[in-house]
């Protein structure tokens, strides 16, 4: 997997593909905590106001990866020359009515490779293992300074739905939450 690190694509991965290999399966937390809590650390949006401990991210892939065994979710991880540089996951909405929908909850990108098409690669995949599964309509929510995360919702089919003026608080800072829908049920 050696080649120039400025034009390798990343290889994108599901939680099972990753289960299979010892080694990425066995850093997956720690490497999921450093992405998660630099990232936080600089500012992303990611629903922590404070980075969080590697706990947390343990719970959290705990709980996603219970939910990919039960047919409610989809993990995928990209790596470039096997480093861990990005995440990302959609769950199924849990209320019996909404069950036929999902919501791309959490897409983080190694801030060392933004740009690289990391994220483009990530969500692709989400976006295809979605419809794979038969989910009508995957939503998700970014903070509306996230200008180039809506920038790509946008260039892979995303539309706004709604916009929460200033609703998330960071300190004193309060920024719109923006809400996005990608409806398979119109689509070919």
């Amino acid at each position: 997997m050696t080649s120039d690190p400025t034009t390798t694509a990343p290889v994108v991965l599901d939680a099972a593909q990753v289960a299979s290999d010892p080694e990425l399966a066995g850093r997956l937390a720690e490497s999921a905590h450093r992405i998660l809590a630099d990232l936080v650390r600089g500012g992303a949006a990611l629903g922590w106001v404070e980075p969080p401990s590697p706990g947390e991210v343990g719970d959290l892939l705990d709980h996603v990866l219970a939910a990919v065994r039960a047919g409610d979710g989809f993990l995928r991880l990209a790596y470039l020359d096997r480093r861990l540089v990005g995440l990302g996951y959609w769950l199924r909405y849990a209320r019996p009515t909404h069950r036929p929908n999902a919501d791309l909850e959490k897409l983080a990108v190694d801030a060392a490779v933004h740009g690289r098409g990391v994220g483009r690669a990530l969500t692709a995949a989400l976006i295809e293992d979605a419809r794979a599964a038969g989910i009508e309509v995957l939503t998700l929510d970014a903070r509306g300074d996230n200008a180039d995360a809506l920038h790509l919702y946008r260039s892979l089919g995303f539309t706004e739905y709604g916009r929460l003026p200033e609703f998330v608080a960071v300190g004193e800072r309060r920024y719109d939450k923006v809400f996005y829908m990608l409806d398979f049920r119109r689509r070919p």
